[in-house]
């Protein structure tokens, strides 16, 4: 190996833990150590390394050998983060945390559904917790579904979990039985709300006692909508000012919540008989009342899609329309985005009528935005939406099988301008231009009974609609196009421009004709558009047509713009 070829390698890196990077190779051994010294005494790198290349003459392979290592190749490790092993609730006082709560709600939803109850109720009525002892199964299934999927995430055994949490609950059944047979929790019918919020402002537990008399009072109910009118009762008779008050509207706000982010109480107070488009149309008018009431007033197509609500829900969205009650403006604002970014239709029988309501929503929500969720938040739930607005089935469905080839055009115009998101957008203008680009459309306008001017001016009007459509324009551009292509047979057909430019009219009615159709307006930009210019090019050098000008100047006005209209467009 004495008479082997040998050279020399330098790596580097910018920062640790980052790629090595060949700097230098080099037959020079001090000259590559000294490269490296002097990289790392200028601090342009983080490490760097000298390896001595040898190259083997019978395998042809070069074997390296590290000869020096300066600075850190290695980023620094992550300290591995302690995992909390401690149970989520370890006292009574934790359940009643909204997070507990709204497990306990997900843990129990049979028991509560069938005695008509929330989780709040559970938690502050006696009769209740026997009931659910009582029961037996319903418990016991409910502390096992919760300890096994927390066993396998702390890595604990399921019957020590199983132990802690049957420990935690007989604690605070035993605590509210307790309270209760000892007669200290208020009675608020009785006491009066606004005096039992006075009592209880400065105890410690105050929101757990003044809980307990809400929910009995709210416990004779037959129905969800009894139960928000009670809480509304309680709500009117509330301290004024002050500490007392706040605590009175937020022990309120709890089982409101709860009764208006389930799908059950909901319906029971905006209508049970209604599609998703309307019950979404009704929750959002029930949260955003002022904003919605007033788009309502200046958009028809809004105050077409909203239902009414019922006295109780109009009591409702006034006391929504205030500071107060903001964890139920955002459970209804949760249950809003959850179902508009859910697979269940708005309209399932009307694919038209779907559209129709997915837009009066978006204004809606977006009239509301801040009140109920962000313009992002609105922008990504209706993107999602968008997204089932342009699968194949939902197009098929929407079309039909008895429009005309310009209707359907119409109608996939409509849906590209009410689709969101620039994927949405795309497909539905590859749907729209497959359809202007078929025959079926060319012959359509071609052999259409209607006049000449008639179709040329249905065609200037959907290539305005595609420009504003939304889409970008490289996708709009070729669509326009081909509405130009179309057009242009039709005109070449009827010879329109040369029937105006020769017609009997007078020479500036024919120049204002003639420049209406260059511009667009009454013809399709393309063939149509470039016919009609040049006519009107020498239209307008003609000596009839400048005495006509002379003699009406406020014509000659009009003729400017167009012509000016005209230069720009074919700019």
């Amino acid at each position: 190996m004495s008479g082997a070829q040998v050279h020399y390698e330098v790596f580097s890196k910018k920062t640790p833990g980052g790629a090595w990077v060949l700097d230098l190779a080099t037959e020079n051994r001090a000259g590559a150590l000294a490269t490296a010294n002097e990289m790392m005494a200028a601090k342009k790198a983080a490490a760097v390394r000298v390896t001595k290349e040898t190259l083997d003459p019978e395998t042809r392979e070069f074997q390296s050998i590290g000869i020096l290592n300066l600075g850190n190749s290695e980023a620094p490790k992550k300290s591995k983060v302690k995992e909390d092993n401690d149970p989520l609730c370890v006292t009574p006082q934790d359940l009643y945390t909204i997070h507990a709560r709204d497990r306990i709600g997900r843990l129990l939803e049979g028991f509560l559904e069938r005695k008509g109850a929330t989780p709040f109720e559970l938690l502050h009525r006696a009769d209740l917790v026997e009931e659910l002892e009582a029961s037996g199964t319903d418990l016991q299934h409910a502390i096992q579904k919760l300890a096994i999927p927390e066993a396998q995430a702390r890595g604990l055994s399921v019957h020590e979990l199983i132990r802690v949490f049957q420990g935690l609950v007989e604690r605070a059944i035993e605590r509210l039985l307790k309270d209760s047979r000892k007669g200290e929790l208020p009675n608020v019918d009785k006491e009066g709300f606004a005096r039992a919020a006075e009592r209880v402002s400065q105890h410690p537990e105050r929101a757990y006692l003044l809980g307990a008399g809400v929910a009995v009072s709210i416990a004779p109910a037959r129905s969800w909508t009894e139960k928000v009118t009670r809480l509304l009762d309680l709500a009117d008779s509330a301290p004024v000012t002050g500490p007392p008050r706040g605590l009175a509207l937020a022990v309120i706000e709890q089982p409101l919540s709860e009764i208006l982010g389930a799908k059950s109480g909901l319906d029971d107070i905006i209508g049970k008989d209604l599609d998703l488009g309307a019950r979404l149309a009704a929750m959002i008018r029930l949260a955003a009342c002022e904003p919605v009431e007033g788009l309502m007033r200046i958009e028809p197509s809004v105050a077409k899609m909203m239902p009414p609500l019922s006295e109780t829900a109009q009591r409702l969205a006034k006391w929504l329309a205030t500071e107060d009650f903001g964890a139920v403006r955002l459970a209804i604002a949760k249950r809003v985005v959850r179902e508009l970014t859910g697979p269940r239709r708005l309209r399932p029988s009307d694919a038209a009528g779907e559209i129709a309501v997915m837009r009066a929503l978006a204004m809606a929500l977006t009239a509301a935005a801040g009140t109920m969720l962000s313009l992002d938040d609105v922008q990504e739930a209706f993107t999602t939406r968008s997204r089932m607005l342009v699968t194949g089935d939902f197009v098929e469905s929407y079309l039909g099988t008895n429009r005309s080839c310009r209707e359907e055009v119409e109608a996939l115009m409509w849906l590209v301008e009410n689709v969101i998101g620039a994927a949405n957008k795309r497909q539905a203008g590859r749907y729209l231009a497959a359809n202007v680009s078929g025959m079926r459309f060319e012959k359509e306008f071609r052999l259409s009974s209607d006049s000449p001017g008639v179709k040329l001016e249905v065609l200037a009007k959907l290539q305005k609609q595609a420009a504003r459509s939304g889409l970008a324009a490289e996708d709009y551009g070729p669509i326009q196009g081909k509405i130009g292509e179309v057009g242009g047979l039709v005109e070449a057909d009827s010879k329109v421009v040369s029937i105006v430019a020769k017609s009997a009219q007078g020479p500036v009615h024919r120049l204002m004709v003639l420049l209406r159709m260059a511009i667009g307006e009454t013809a399709p930009t393309g063939p149509t558009a470039d016919r009609a210019r040049a006519e009107a090019l020498k239209l307008v050098r003609r000596d009839d047509t400048r005495a006509e000008l002379a003699r009406a100047p406020e014509r000659m006005g009009q003729v400017r713009q167009l012509l000016a209209a005209m230069t720009a467009a074919a700019a």
